[in-house]
């Protein structure tokens, strides 16, 4: 037998226990991730838990939820109370959740948060998808907020876009879920959230777009309203009725996709029945507020609270301002209109010819070239540099710097005087007397009247190359209205609340006298000659009225500017594209359009003639007047050596004086000398004779008038045209226009 005592073969021998195998690097990652990111994701729960439980502790209960607005509501009255229009939100009656309609509140549900039933205020799966769009696409995330986070914005928060709003708006919606029931919370959301034109909920809503409560909605109303809040401007009925109509389809759509309503139901709803209600207080009044209501900021301190606006405009001028801009601005053209009484109070305003087409302001905001209205600085330039009236200047060519002005018609008047160049718009004349007084003189000037955009200074300028405001121009005219005194144009003069608190009131200020009375005067003189005689005919009104047309060129723009009875009125028509306007001219529609607007303006004010009367400073007085100071017998003046001269043409001798009888022939019964000529003094008992008018002239400067010319009013109207001189070109630096000797002189 063999012996199994023996050793065991190696074979048989234990094993060595192996080494401990280390887990993989990736596991052990990702177990440190998930242990880490639970520990961080408990916090955060609690932090977030810990967040919605004291905000849910802060937030008001529901019924001062319920009274809780939105916005400023401003109540804006005419001149005399009356209600012109009331901005800002409009809240309707507040509706139950079981008197709004189903078929709204399904809508709404549809539209803008169909996962409301089920989510605890955020929808995790709609953040989820958000994430994944905004990680796999270039697109940012769209349909995020549920209804009750935009309940949250609406009611706590701002549209201010950042991620700590967005943070705190997720703790408002939770802590609005945990607070309030998802009934109570879409009737809080129905009743509050906007959807445009200033209406929030949706009984206001229905009363400004369909014009009967929210009660009484129909599937197709219902579907329109419910689209308005992803864009109420974009979808308005009031602004774009069919694009109101198509967004309601596309939420009928949805319903039908959520199973609300059967694809039968929505594709029966008729559209066509639906009837929007005429917006009111959309008209040209809205121009006036556009441009009043902004000013607030700077006239109160910060204020939330309803206030009521009283405004200076007078609603029947306003209604007659929009009356004459509609009758008579030219097919495919604009127009605008300013009206102001003689303090600066703006009586009207209109900014085009339909508010709901366009709110641009034209009457405020557009820039455009006055054309010869701006002469109104020329001439004032002119008569502040010693000009009259009455001074004779010469309608000619001329060139200035290599500029030749035309007149309108390519004609020349030759001689007349101030007062017929302005009221025919002589070019040629405003364009010697910028040259002579200078042109930053003009533009100095148009400044010192209010106008306050930029104005250039080629010779050009004088013919209104420089663009303007109908306001500014308004302005300047109401200035020369008010005696040379500067204007201040206002609309707003005072601002209550709705319980009576006066918060700011409109303090009268005296104005700054801008040229001396007697500037103020003479312009009015040939402004009033411009009506009477010249281009502005058609702006008659059976009484006073002073103004100045204007017209650009290839007819792109027309003005009349002028007062009458301390109104001042500017329109201005023309195209927004700047293209030519067949047939436009001052002196047509614009003025047709004043004279329309300022017979009902003035009716019920008594007739004031203007004062045109010159009373000049001593420096300006005409030789006879100052004789007339002195003795009338001391007839004598002065050669160009400052050598006295009397009438017997000898230097260097003392005029006569009492009792002094001259010697010589033609005295006393002798010759006439030939320089008197048949009409020279003739003394008669040794009384010293009267100078004869050829003295007086040479003594004055004066000239003997072309019978042609009536004294004092110039060449008036002329009977055709004359022949045309050459060109006189006028050199640099300081030329002077061409005055006839005999006129007065600086």
């Amino acid at each position: 037998m063999a012996n199994n005592s023996g050793p065991k073969s190696s074979g048989a021998r234990r094993s060595a226990p192996s080494p401990v195998q280390k887990k993989p690097l990736w596991r052990r990652i990702l177990r440190g991730t998930l242990i880490w990111g639970s520990a961080l994701a408990l916090l955060g729960a609690i932090f977030l838990g810990t967040a919605v439980f004291f905000t849910m502790r802060e937030l008001p209960d529901y019924s001062a939820l319920k009274s809780s607005q939105n916005g400023q509501m401003i109540v804006v009255r005419a001149r005399d109370g009356r209600e012109l229009v009331s901005l800002g939100p409009s809240y309707g009656k507040w509706l139950p959740y079981d008197q709004i309609p189903a078929i709204m509140r399904d809508a709404i549900v549809s539209v803008e948060d169909r996962r409301f039933r089920e989510h605890p205020g955020i929808d995790p799966i709609g953040l989820a998808r958000a994430v994944y769009v905004s990680l796999t696409t270039d697109h940012r995330a769209k349909a995020t907020s549920t209804l009750t986070q935009q309940l949250a914005r609406n009611i706590f928060l701002t549209n201010t876009r950042s991620w700590n709003r967005k943070a705190r708006e997720m703790v408002l919606a939770l802590a609005l879920e945990r607070k309030f029931s998802k009934d109570q919370i879409l009737e809080l959301y129905l009743n509050k959230v906007y959807f445009g034109g200033g209406a929030y909920g949706i009984d206001a809503a229905s009363r400004k777009f369909f014009g009967h409560p929210a009660t009484e909605l129909s599937t197709a109303e219902a579907a329109i309203i419910a689209g308005l809040v992803k864009a109420p401007s974009n979808y308005s009925p009031t602004a774009d009725v069919e694009a109101a109509k198509g967004r309601g389809r596309v939420v009928l759509g949805l319903m039908a996709r959520e199973g609300v309503i059967s694809r039968s139901e929505a594709d029966g709803v008729d559209f066509s029945q639906v009837t929007v209600a005429k917006e009111k207080g959309q008209n040209s009044v809205r121009y006036f507020t556009d441009w009043a209501l902004p000013q607030l900021d700077m006239l109160l301190p910060e204020n939330n609270e309803p206030i009521e606006v009283w405004t200076t405009l007078d609603p029947a001028m306003q209604d007659a301002a929009t009356k004459s801009i509609d009758a008579n601005v030219p097919k495919g053209a604009q127009g605008a209109l300013v009206s102001m009484d003689r303090d600066g109070a703006v009586l009207a305003m209109v900014g085009g010819t339909d508010y709901v087409n366009s709110n641009y302001n034209r009457a405020t905001s557009a820039l455009r070239q006055p054309g010869s209205s701006w002469k109104l600085f020329v001439y004032l330039a002119a008569l502040e540099a010693g000009y009259t009236p009455g001074d004779r200047v010469v309608d000619e060519p001329v060139t200035i710097q290599g500029w030749s002005p035309q007149n309108d018609g390519r004609n020349f008047a030759g001689q007349i005087d101030v007062r017929t160049a302005f009221a025919y718009s002589k070019n040629t004349v405003a364009a010697q007397l910028g040259n002579e007084v200078g042109f930053g003189t003009v533009a100095s000037m148009a400044k010192r009247f209010g106008i306050t955009t930029q104005i250039n200074t080629k010779p050009a300028m004088v013919l209104g190359t420089s663009e303007v405001r109908v306001i500014d121009m308004t302005r300047a005219f109401a200035a020369v209205s008010a005696g040379g005194t500067s204007v201040e144009p206002y609309g707003i003069t005072k601002v209550t609340t709705t319980s009576g608190e006066l918060l700011y009131e409109h303090k009268s200020v005296q104005g700054q006298v801008l040229v001396p009375h007697y500037v103020a005067a003479g312009i009015t003189d040939l402004l009033q000659t411009a009506v009477a005689i010249g281009t502005g005919r058609a702006a008659q009104i059976g009484r006073p009225v002073a103004g100045k047309t204007g017209t650009t060129s290839s007819n792109k723009d027309g003005w009349f500017l002028g007062f009458s009875s301390g109104i001042t009125t500017g329109v201005w028509m023309g195209r927004d594209d700047a293209k030519r306007v067949a047939g436009l001219s001052g002196g047509h529609a614009p003025a047709r359009a004043f004279s329309d607007y300022m017979k009902v303006a003035v009716a019920k004010r008594p007739v004031e003639p203007f004062d045109t009367e010159l009373k000049l400073p001593e420096w300006q007085l005409e030789p006879d007047d100052e004789a007339m100071q002195g003795n009338p017998e001391d007839y004598y003046y002065t050669d160009e050596n400052g050598n006295l001269v009397h009438p017997d043409g000898g230097p260097d001798q003392q005029p006569y004086g009492q009792g002094q009888v001259p010697e010589g022939p033609g005295y006393n019964g002798g010759a006439v000398p030939p320089d008197y000529g048949p009409q020279g003094p003739q003394p008669l008992n040794g009384t010293p004779p009267a100078a004869g008018s050829d003295f007086l002239d040479r003594a004055t400067g004066r000239e003997r008038e072309d019978p042609g010319l009536r004294p004092g009013q110039g060449a008036g109207p002329y009977p055709g045209p004359r022949p045309t001189p050459a060109p006189r070109v006028i050199p640099m630096p300081r030329p002077t226009a061409t005055r006839i000797p005999g006129t007065t002189q600086p």
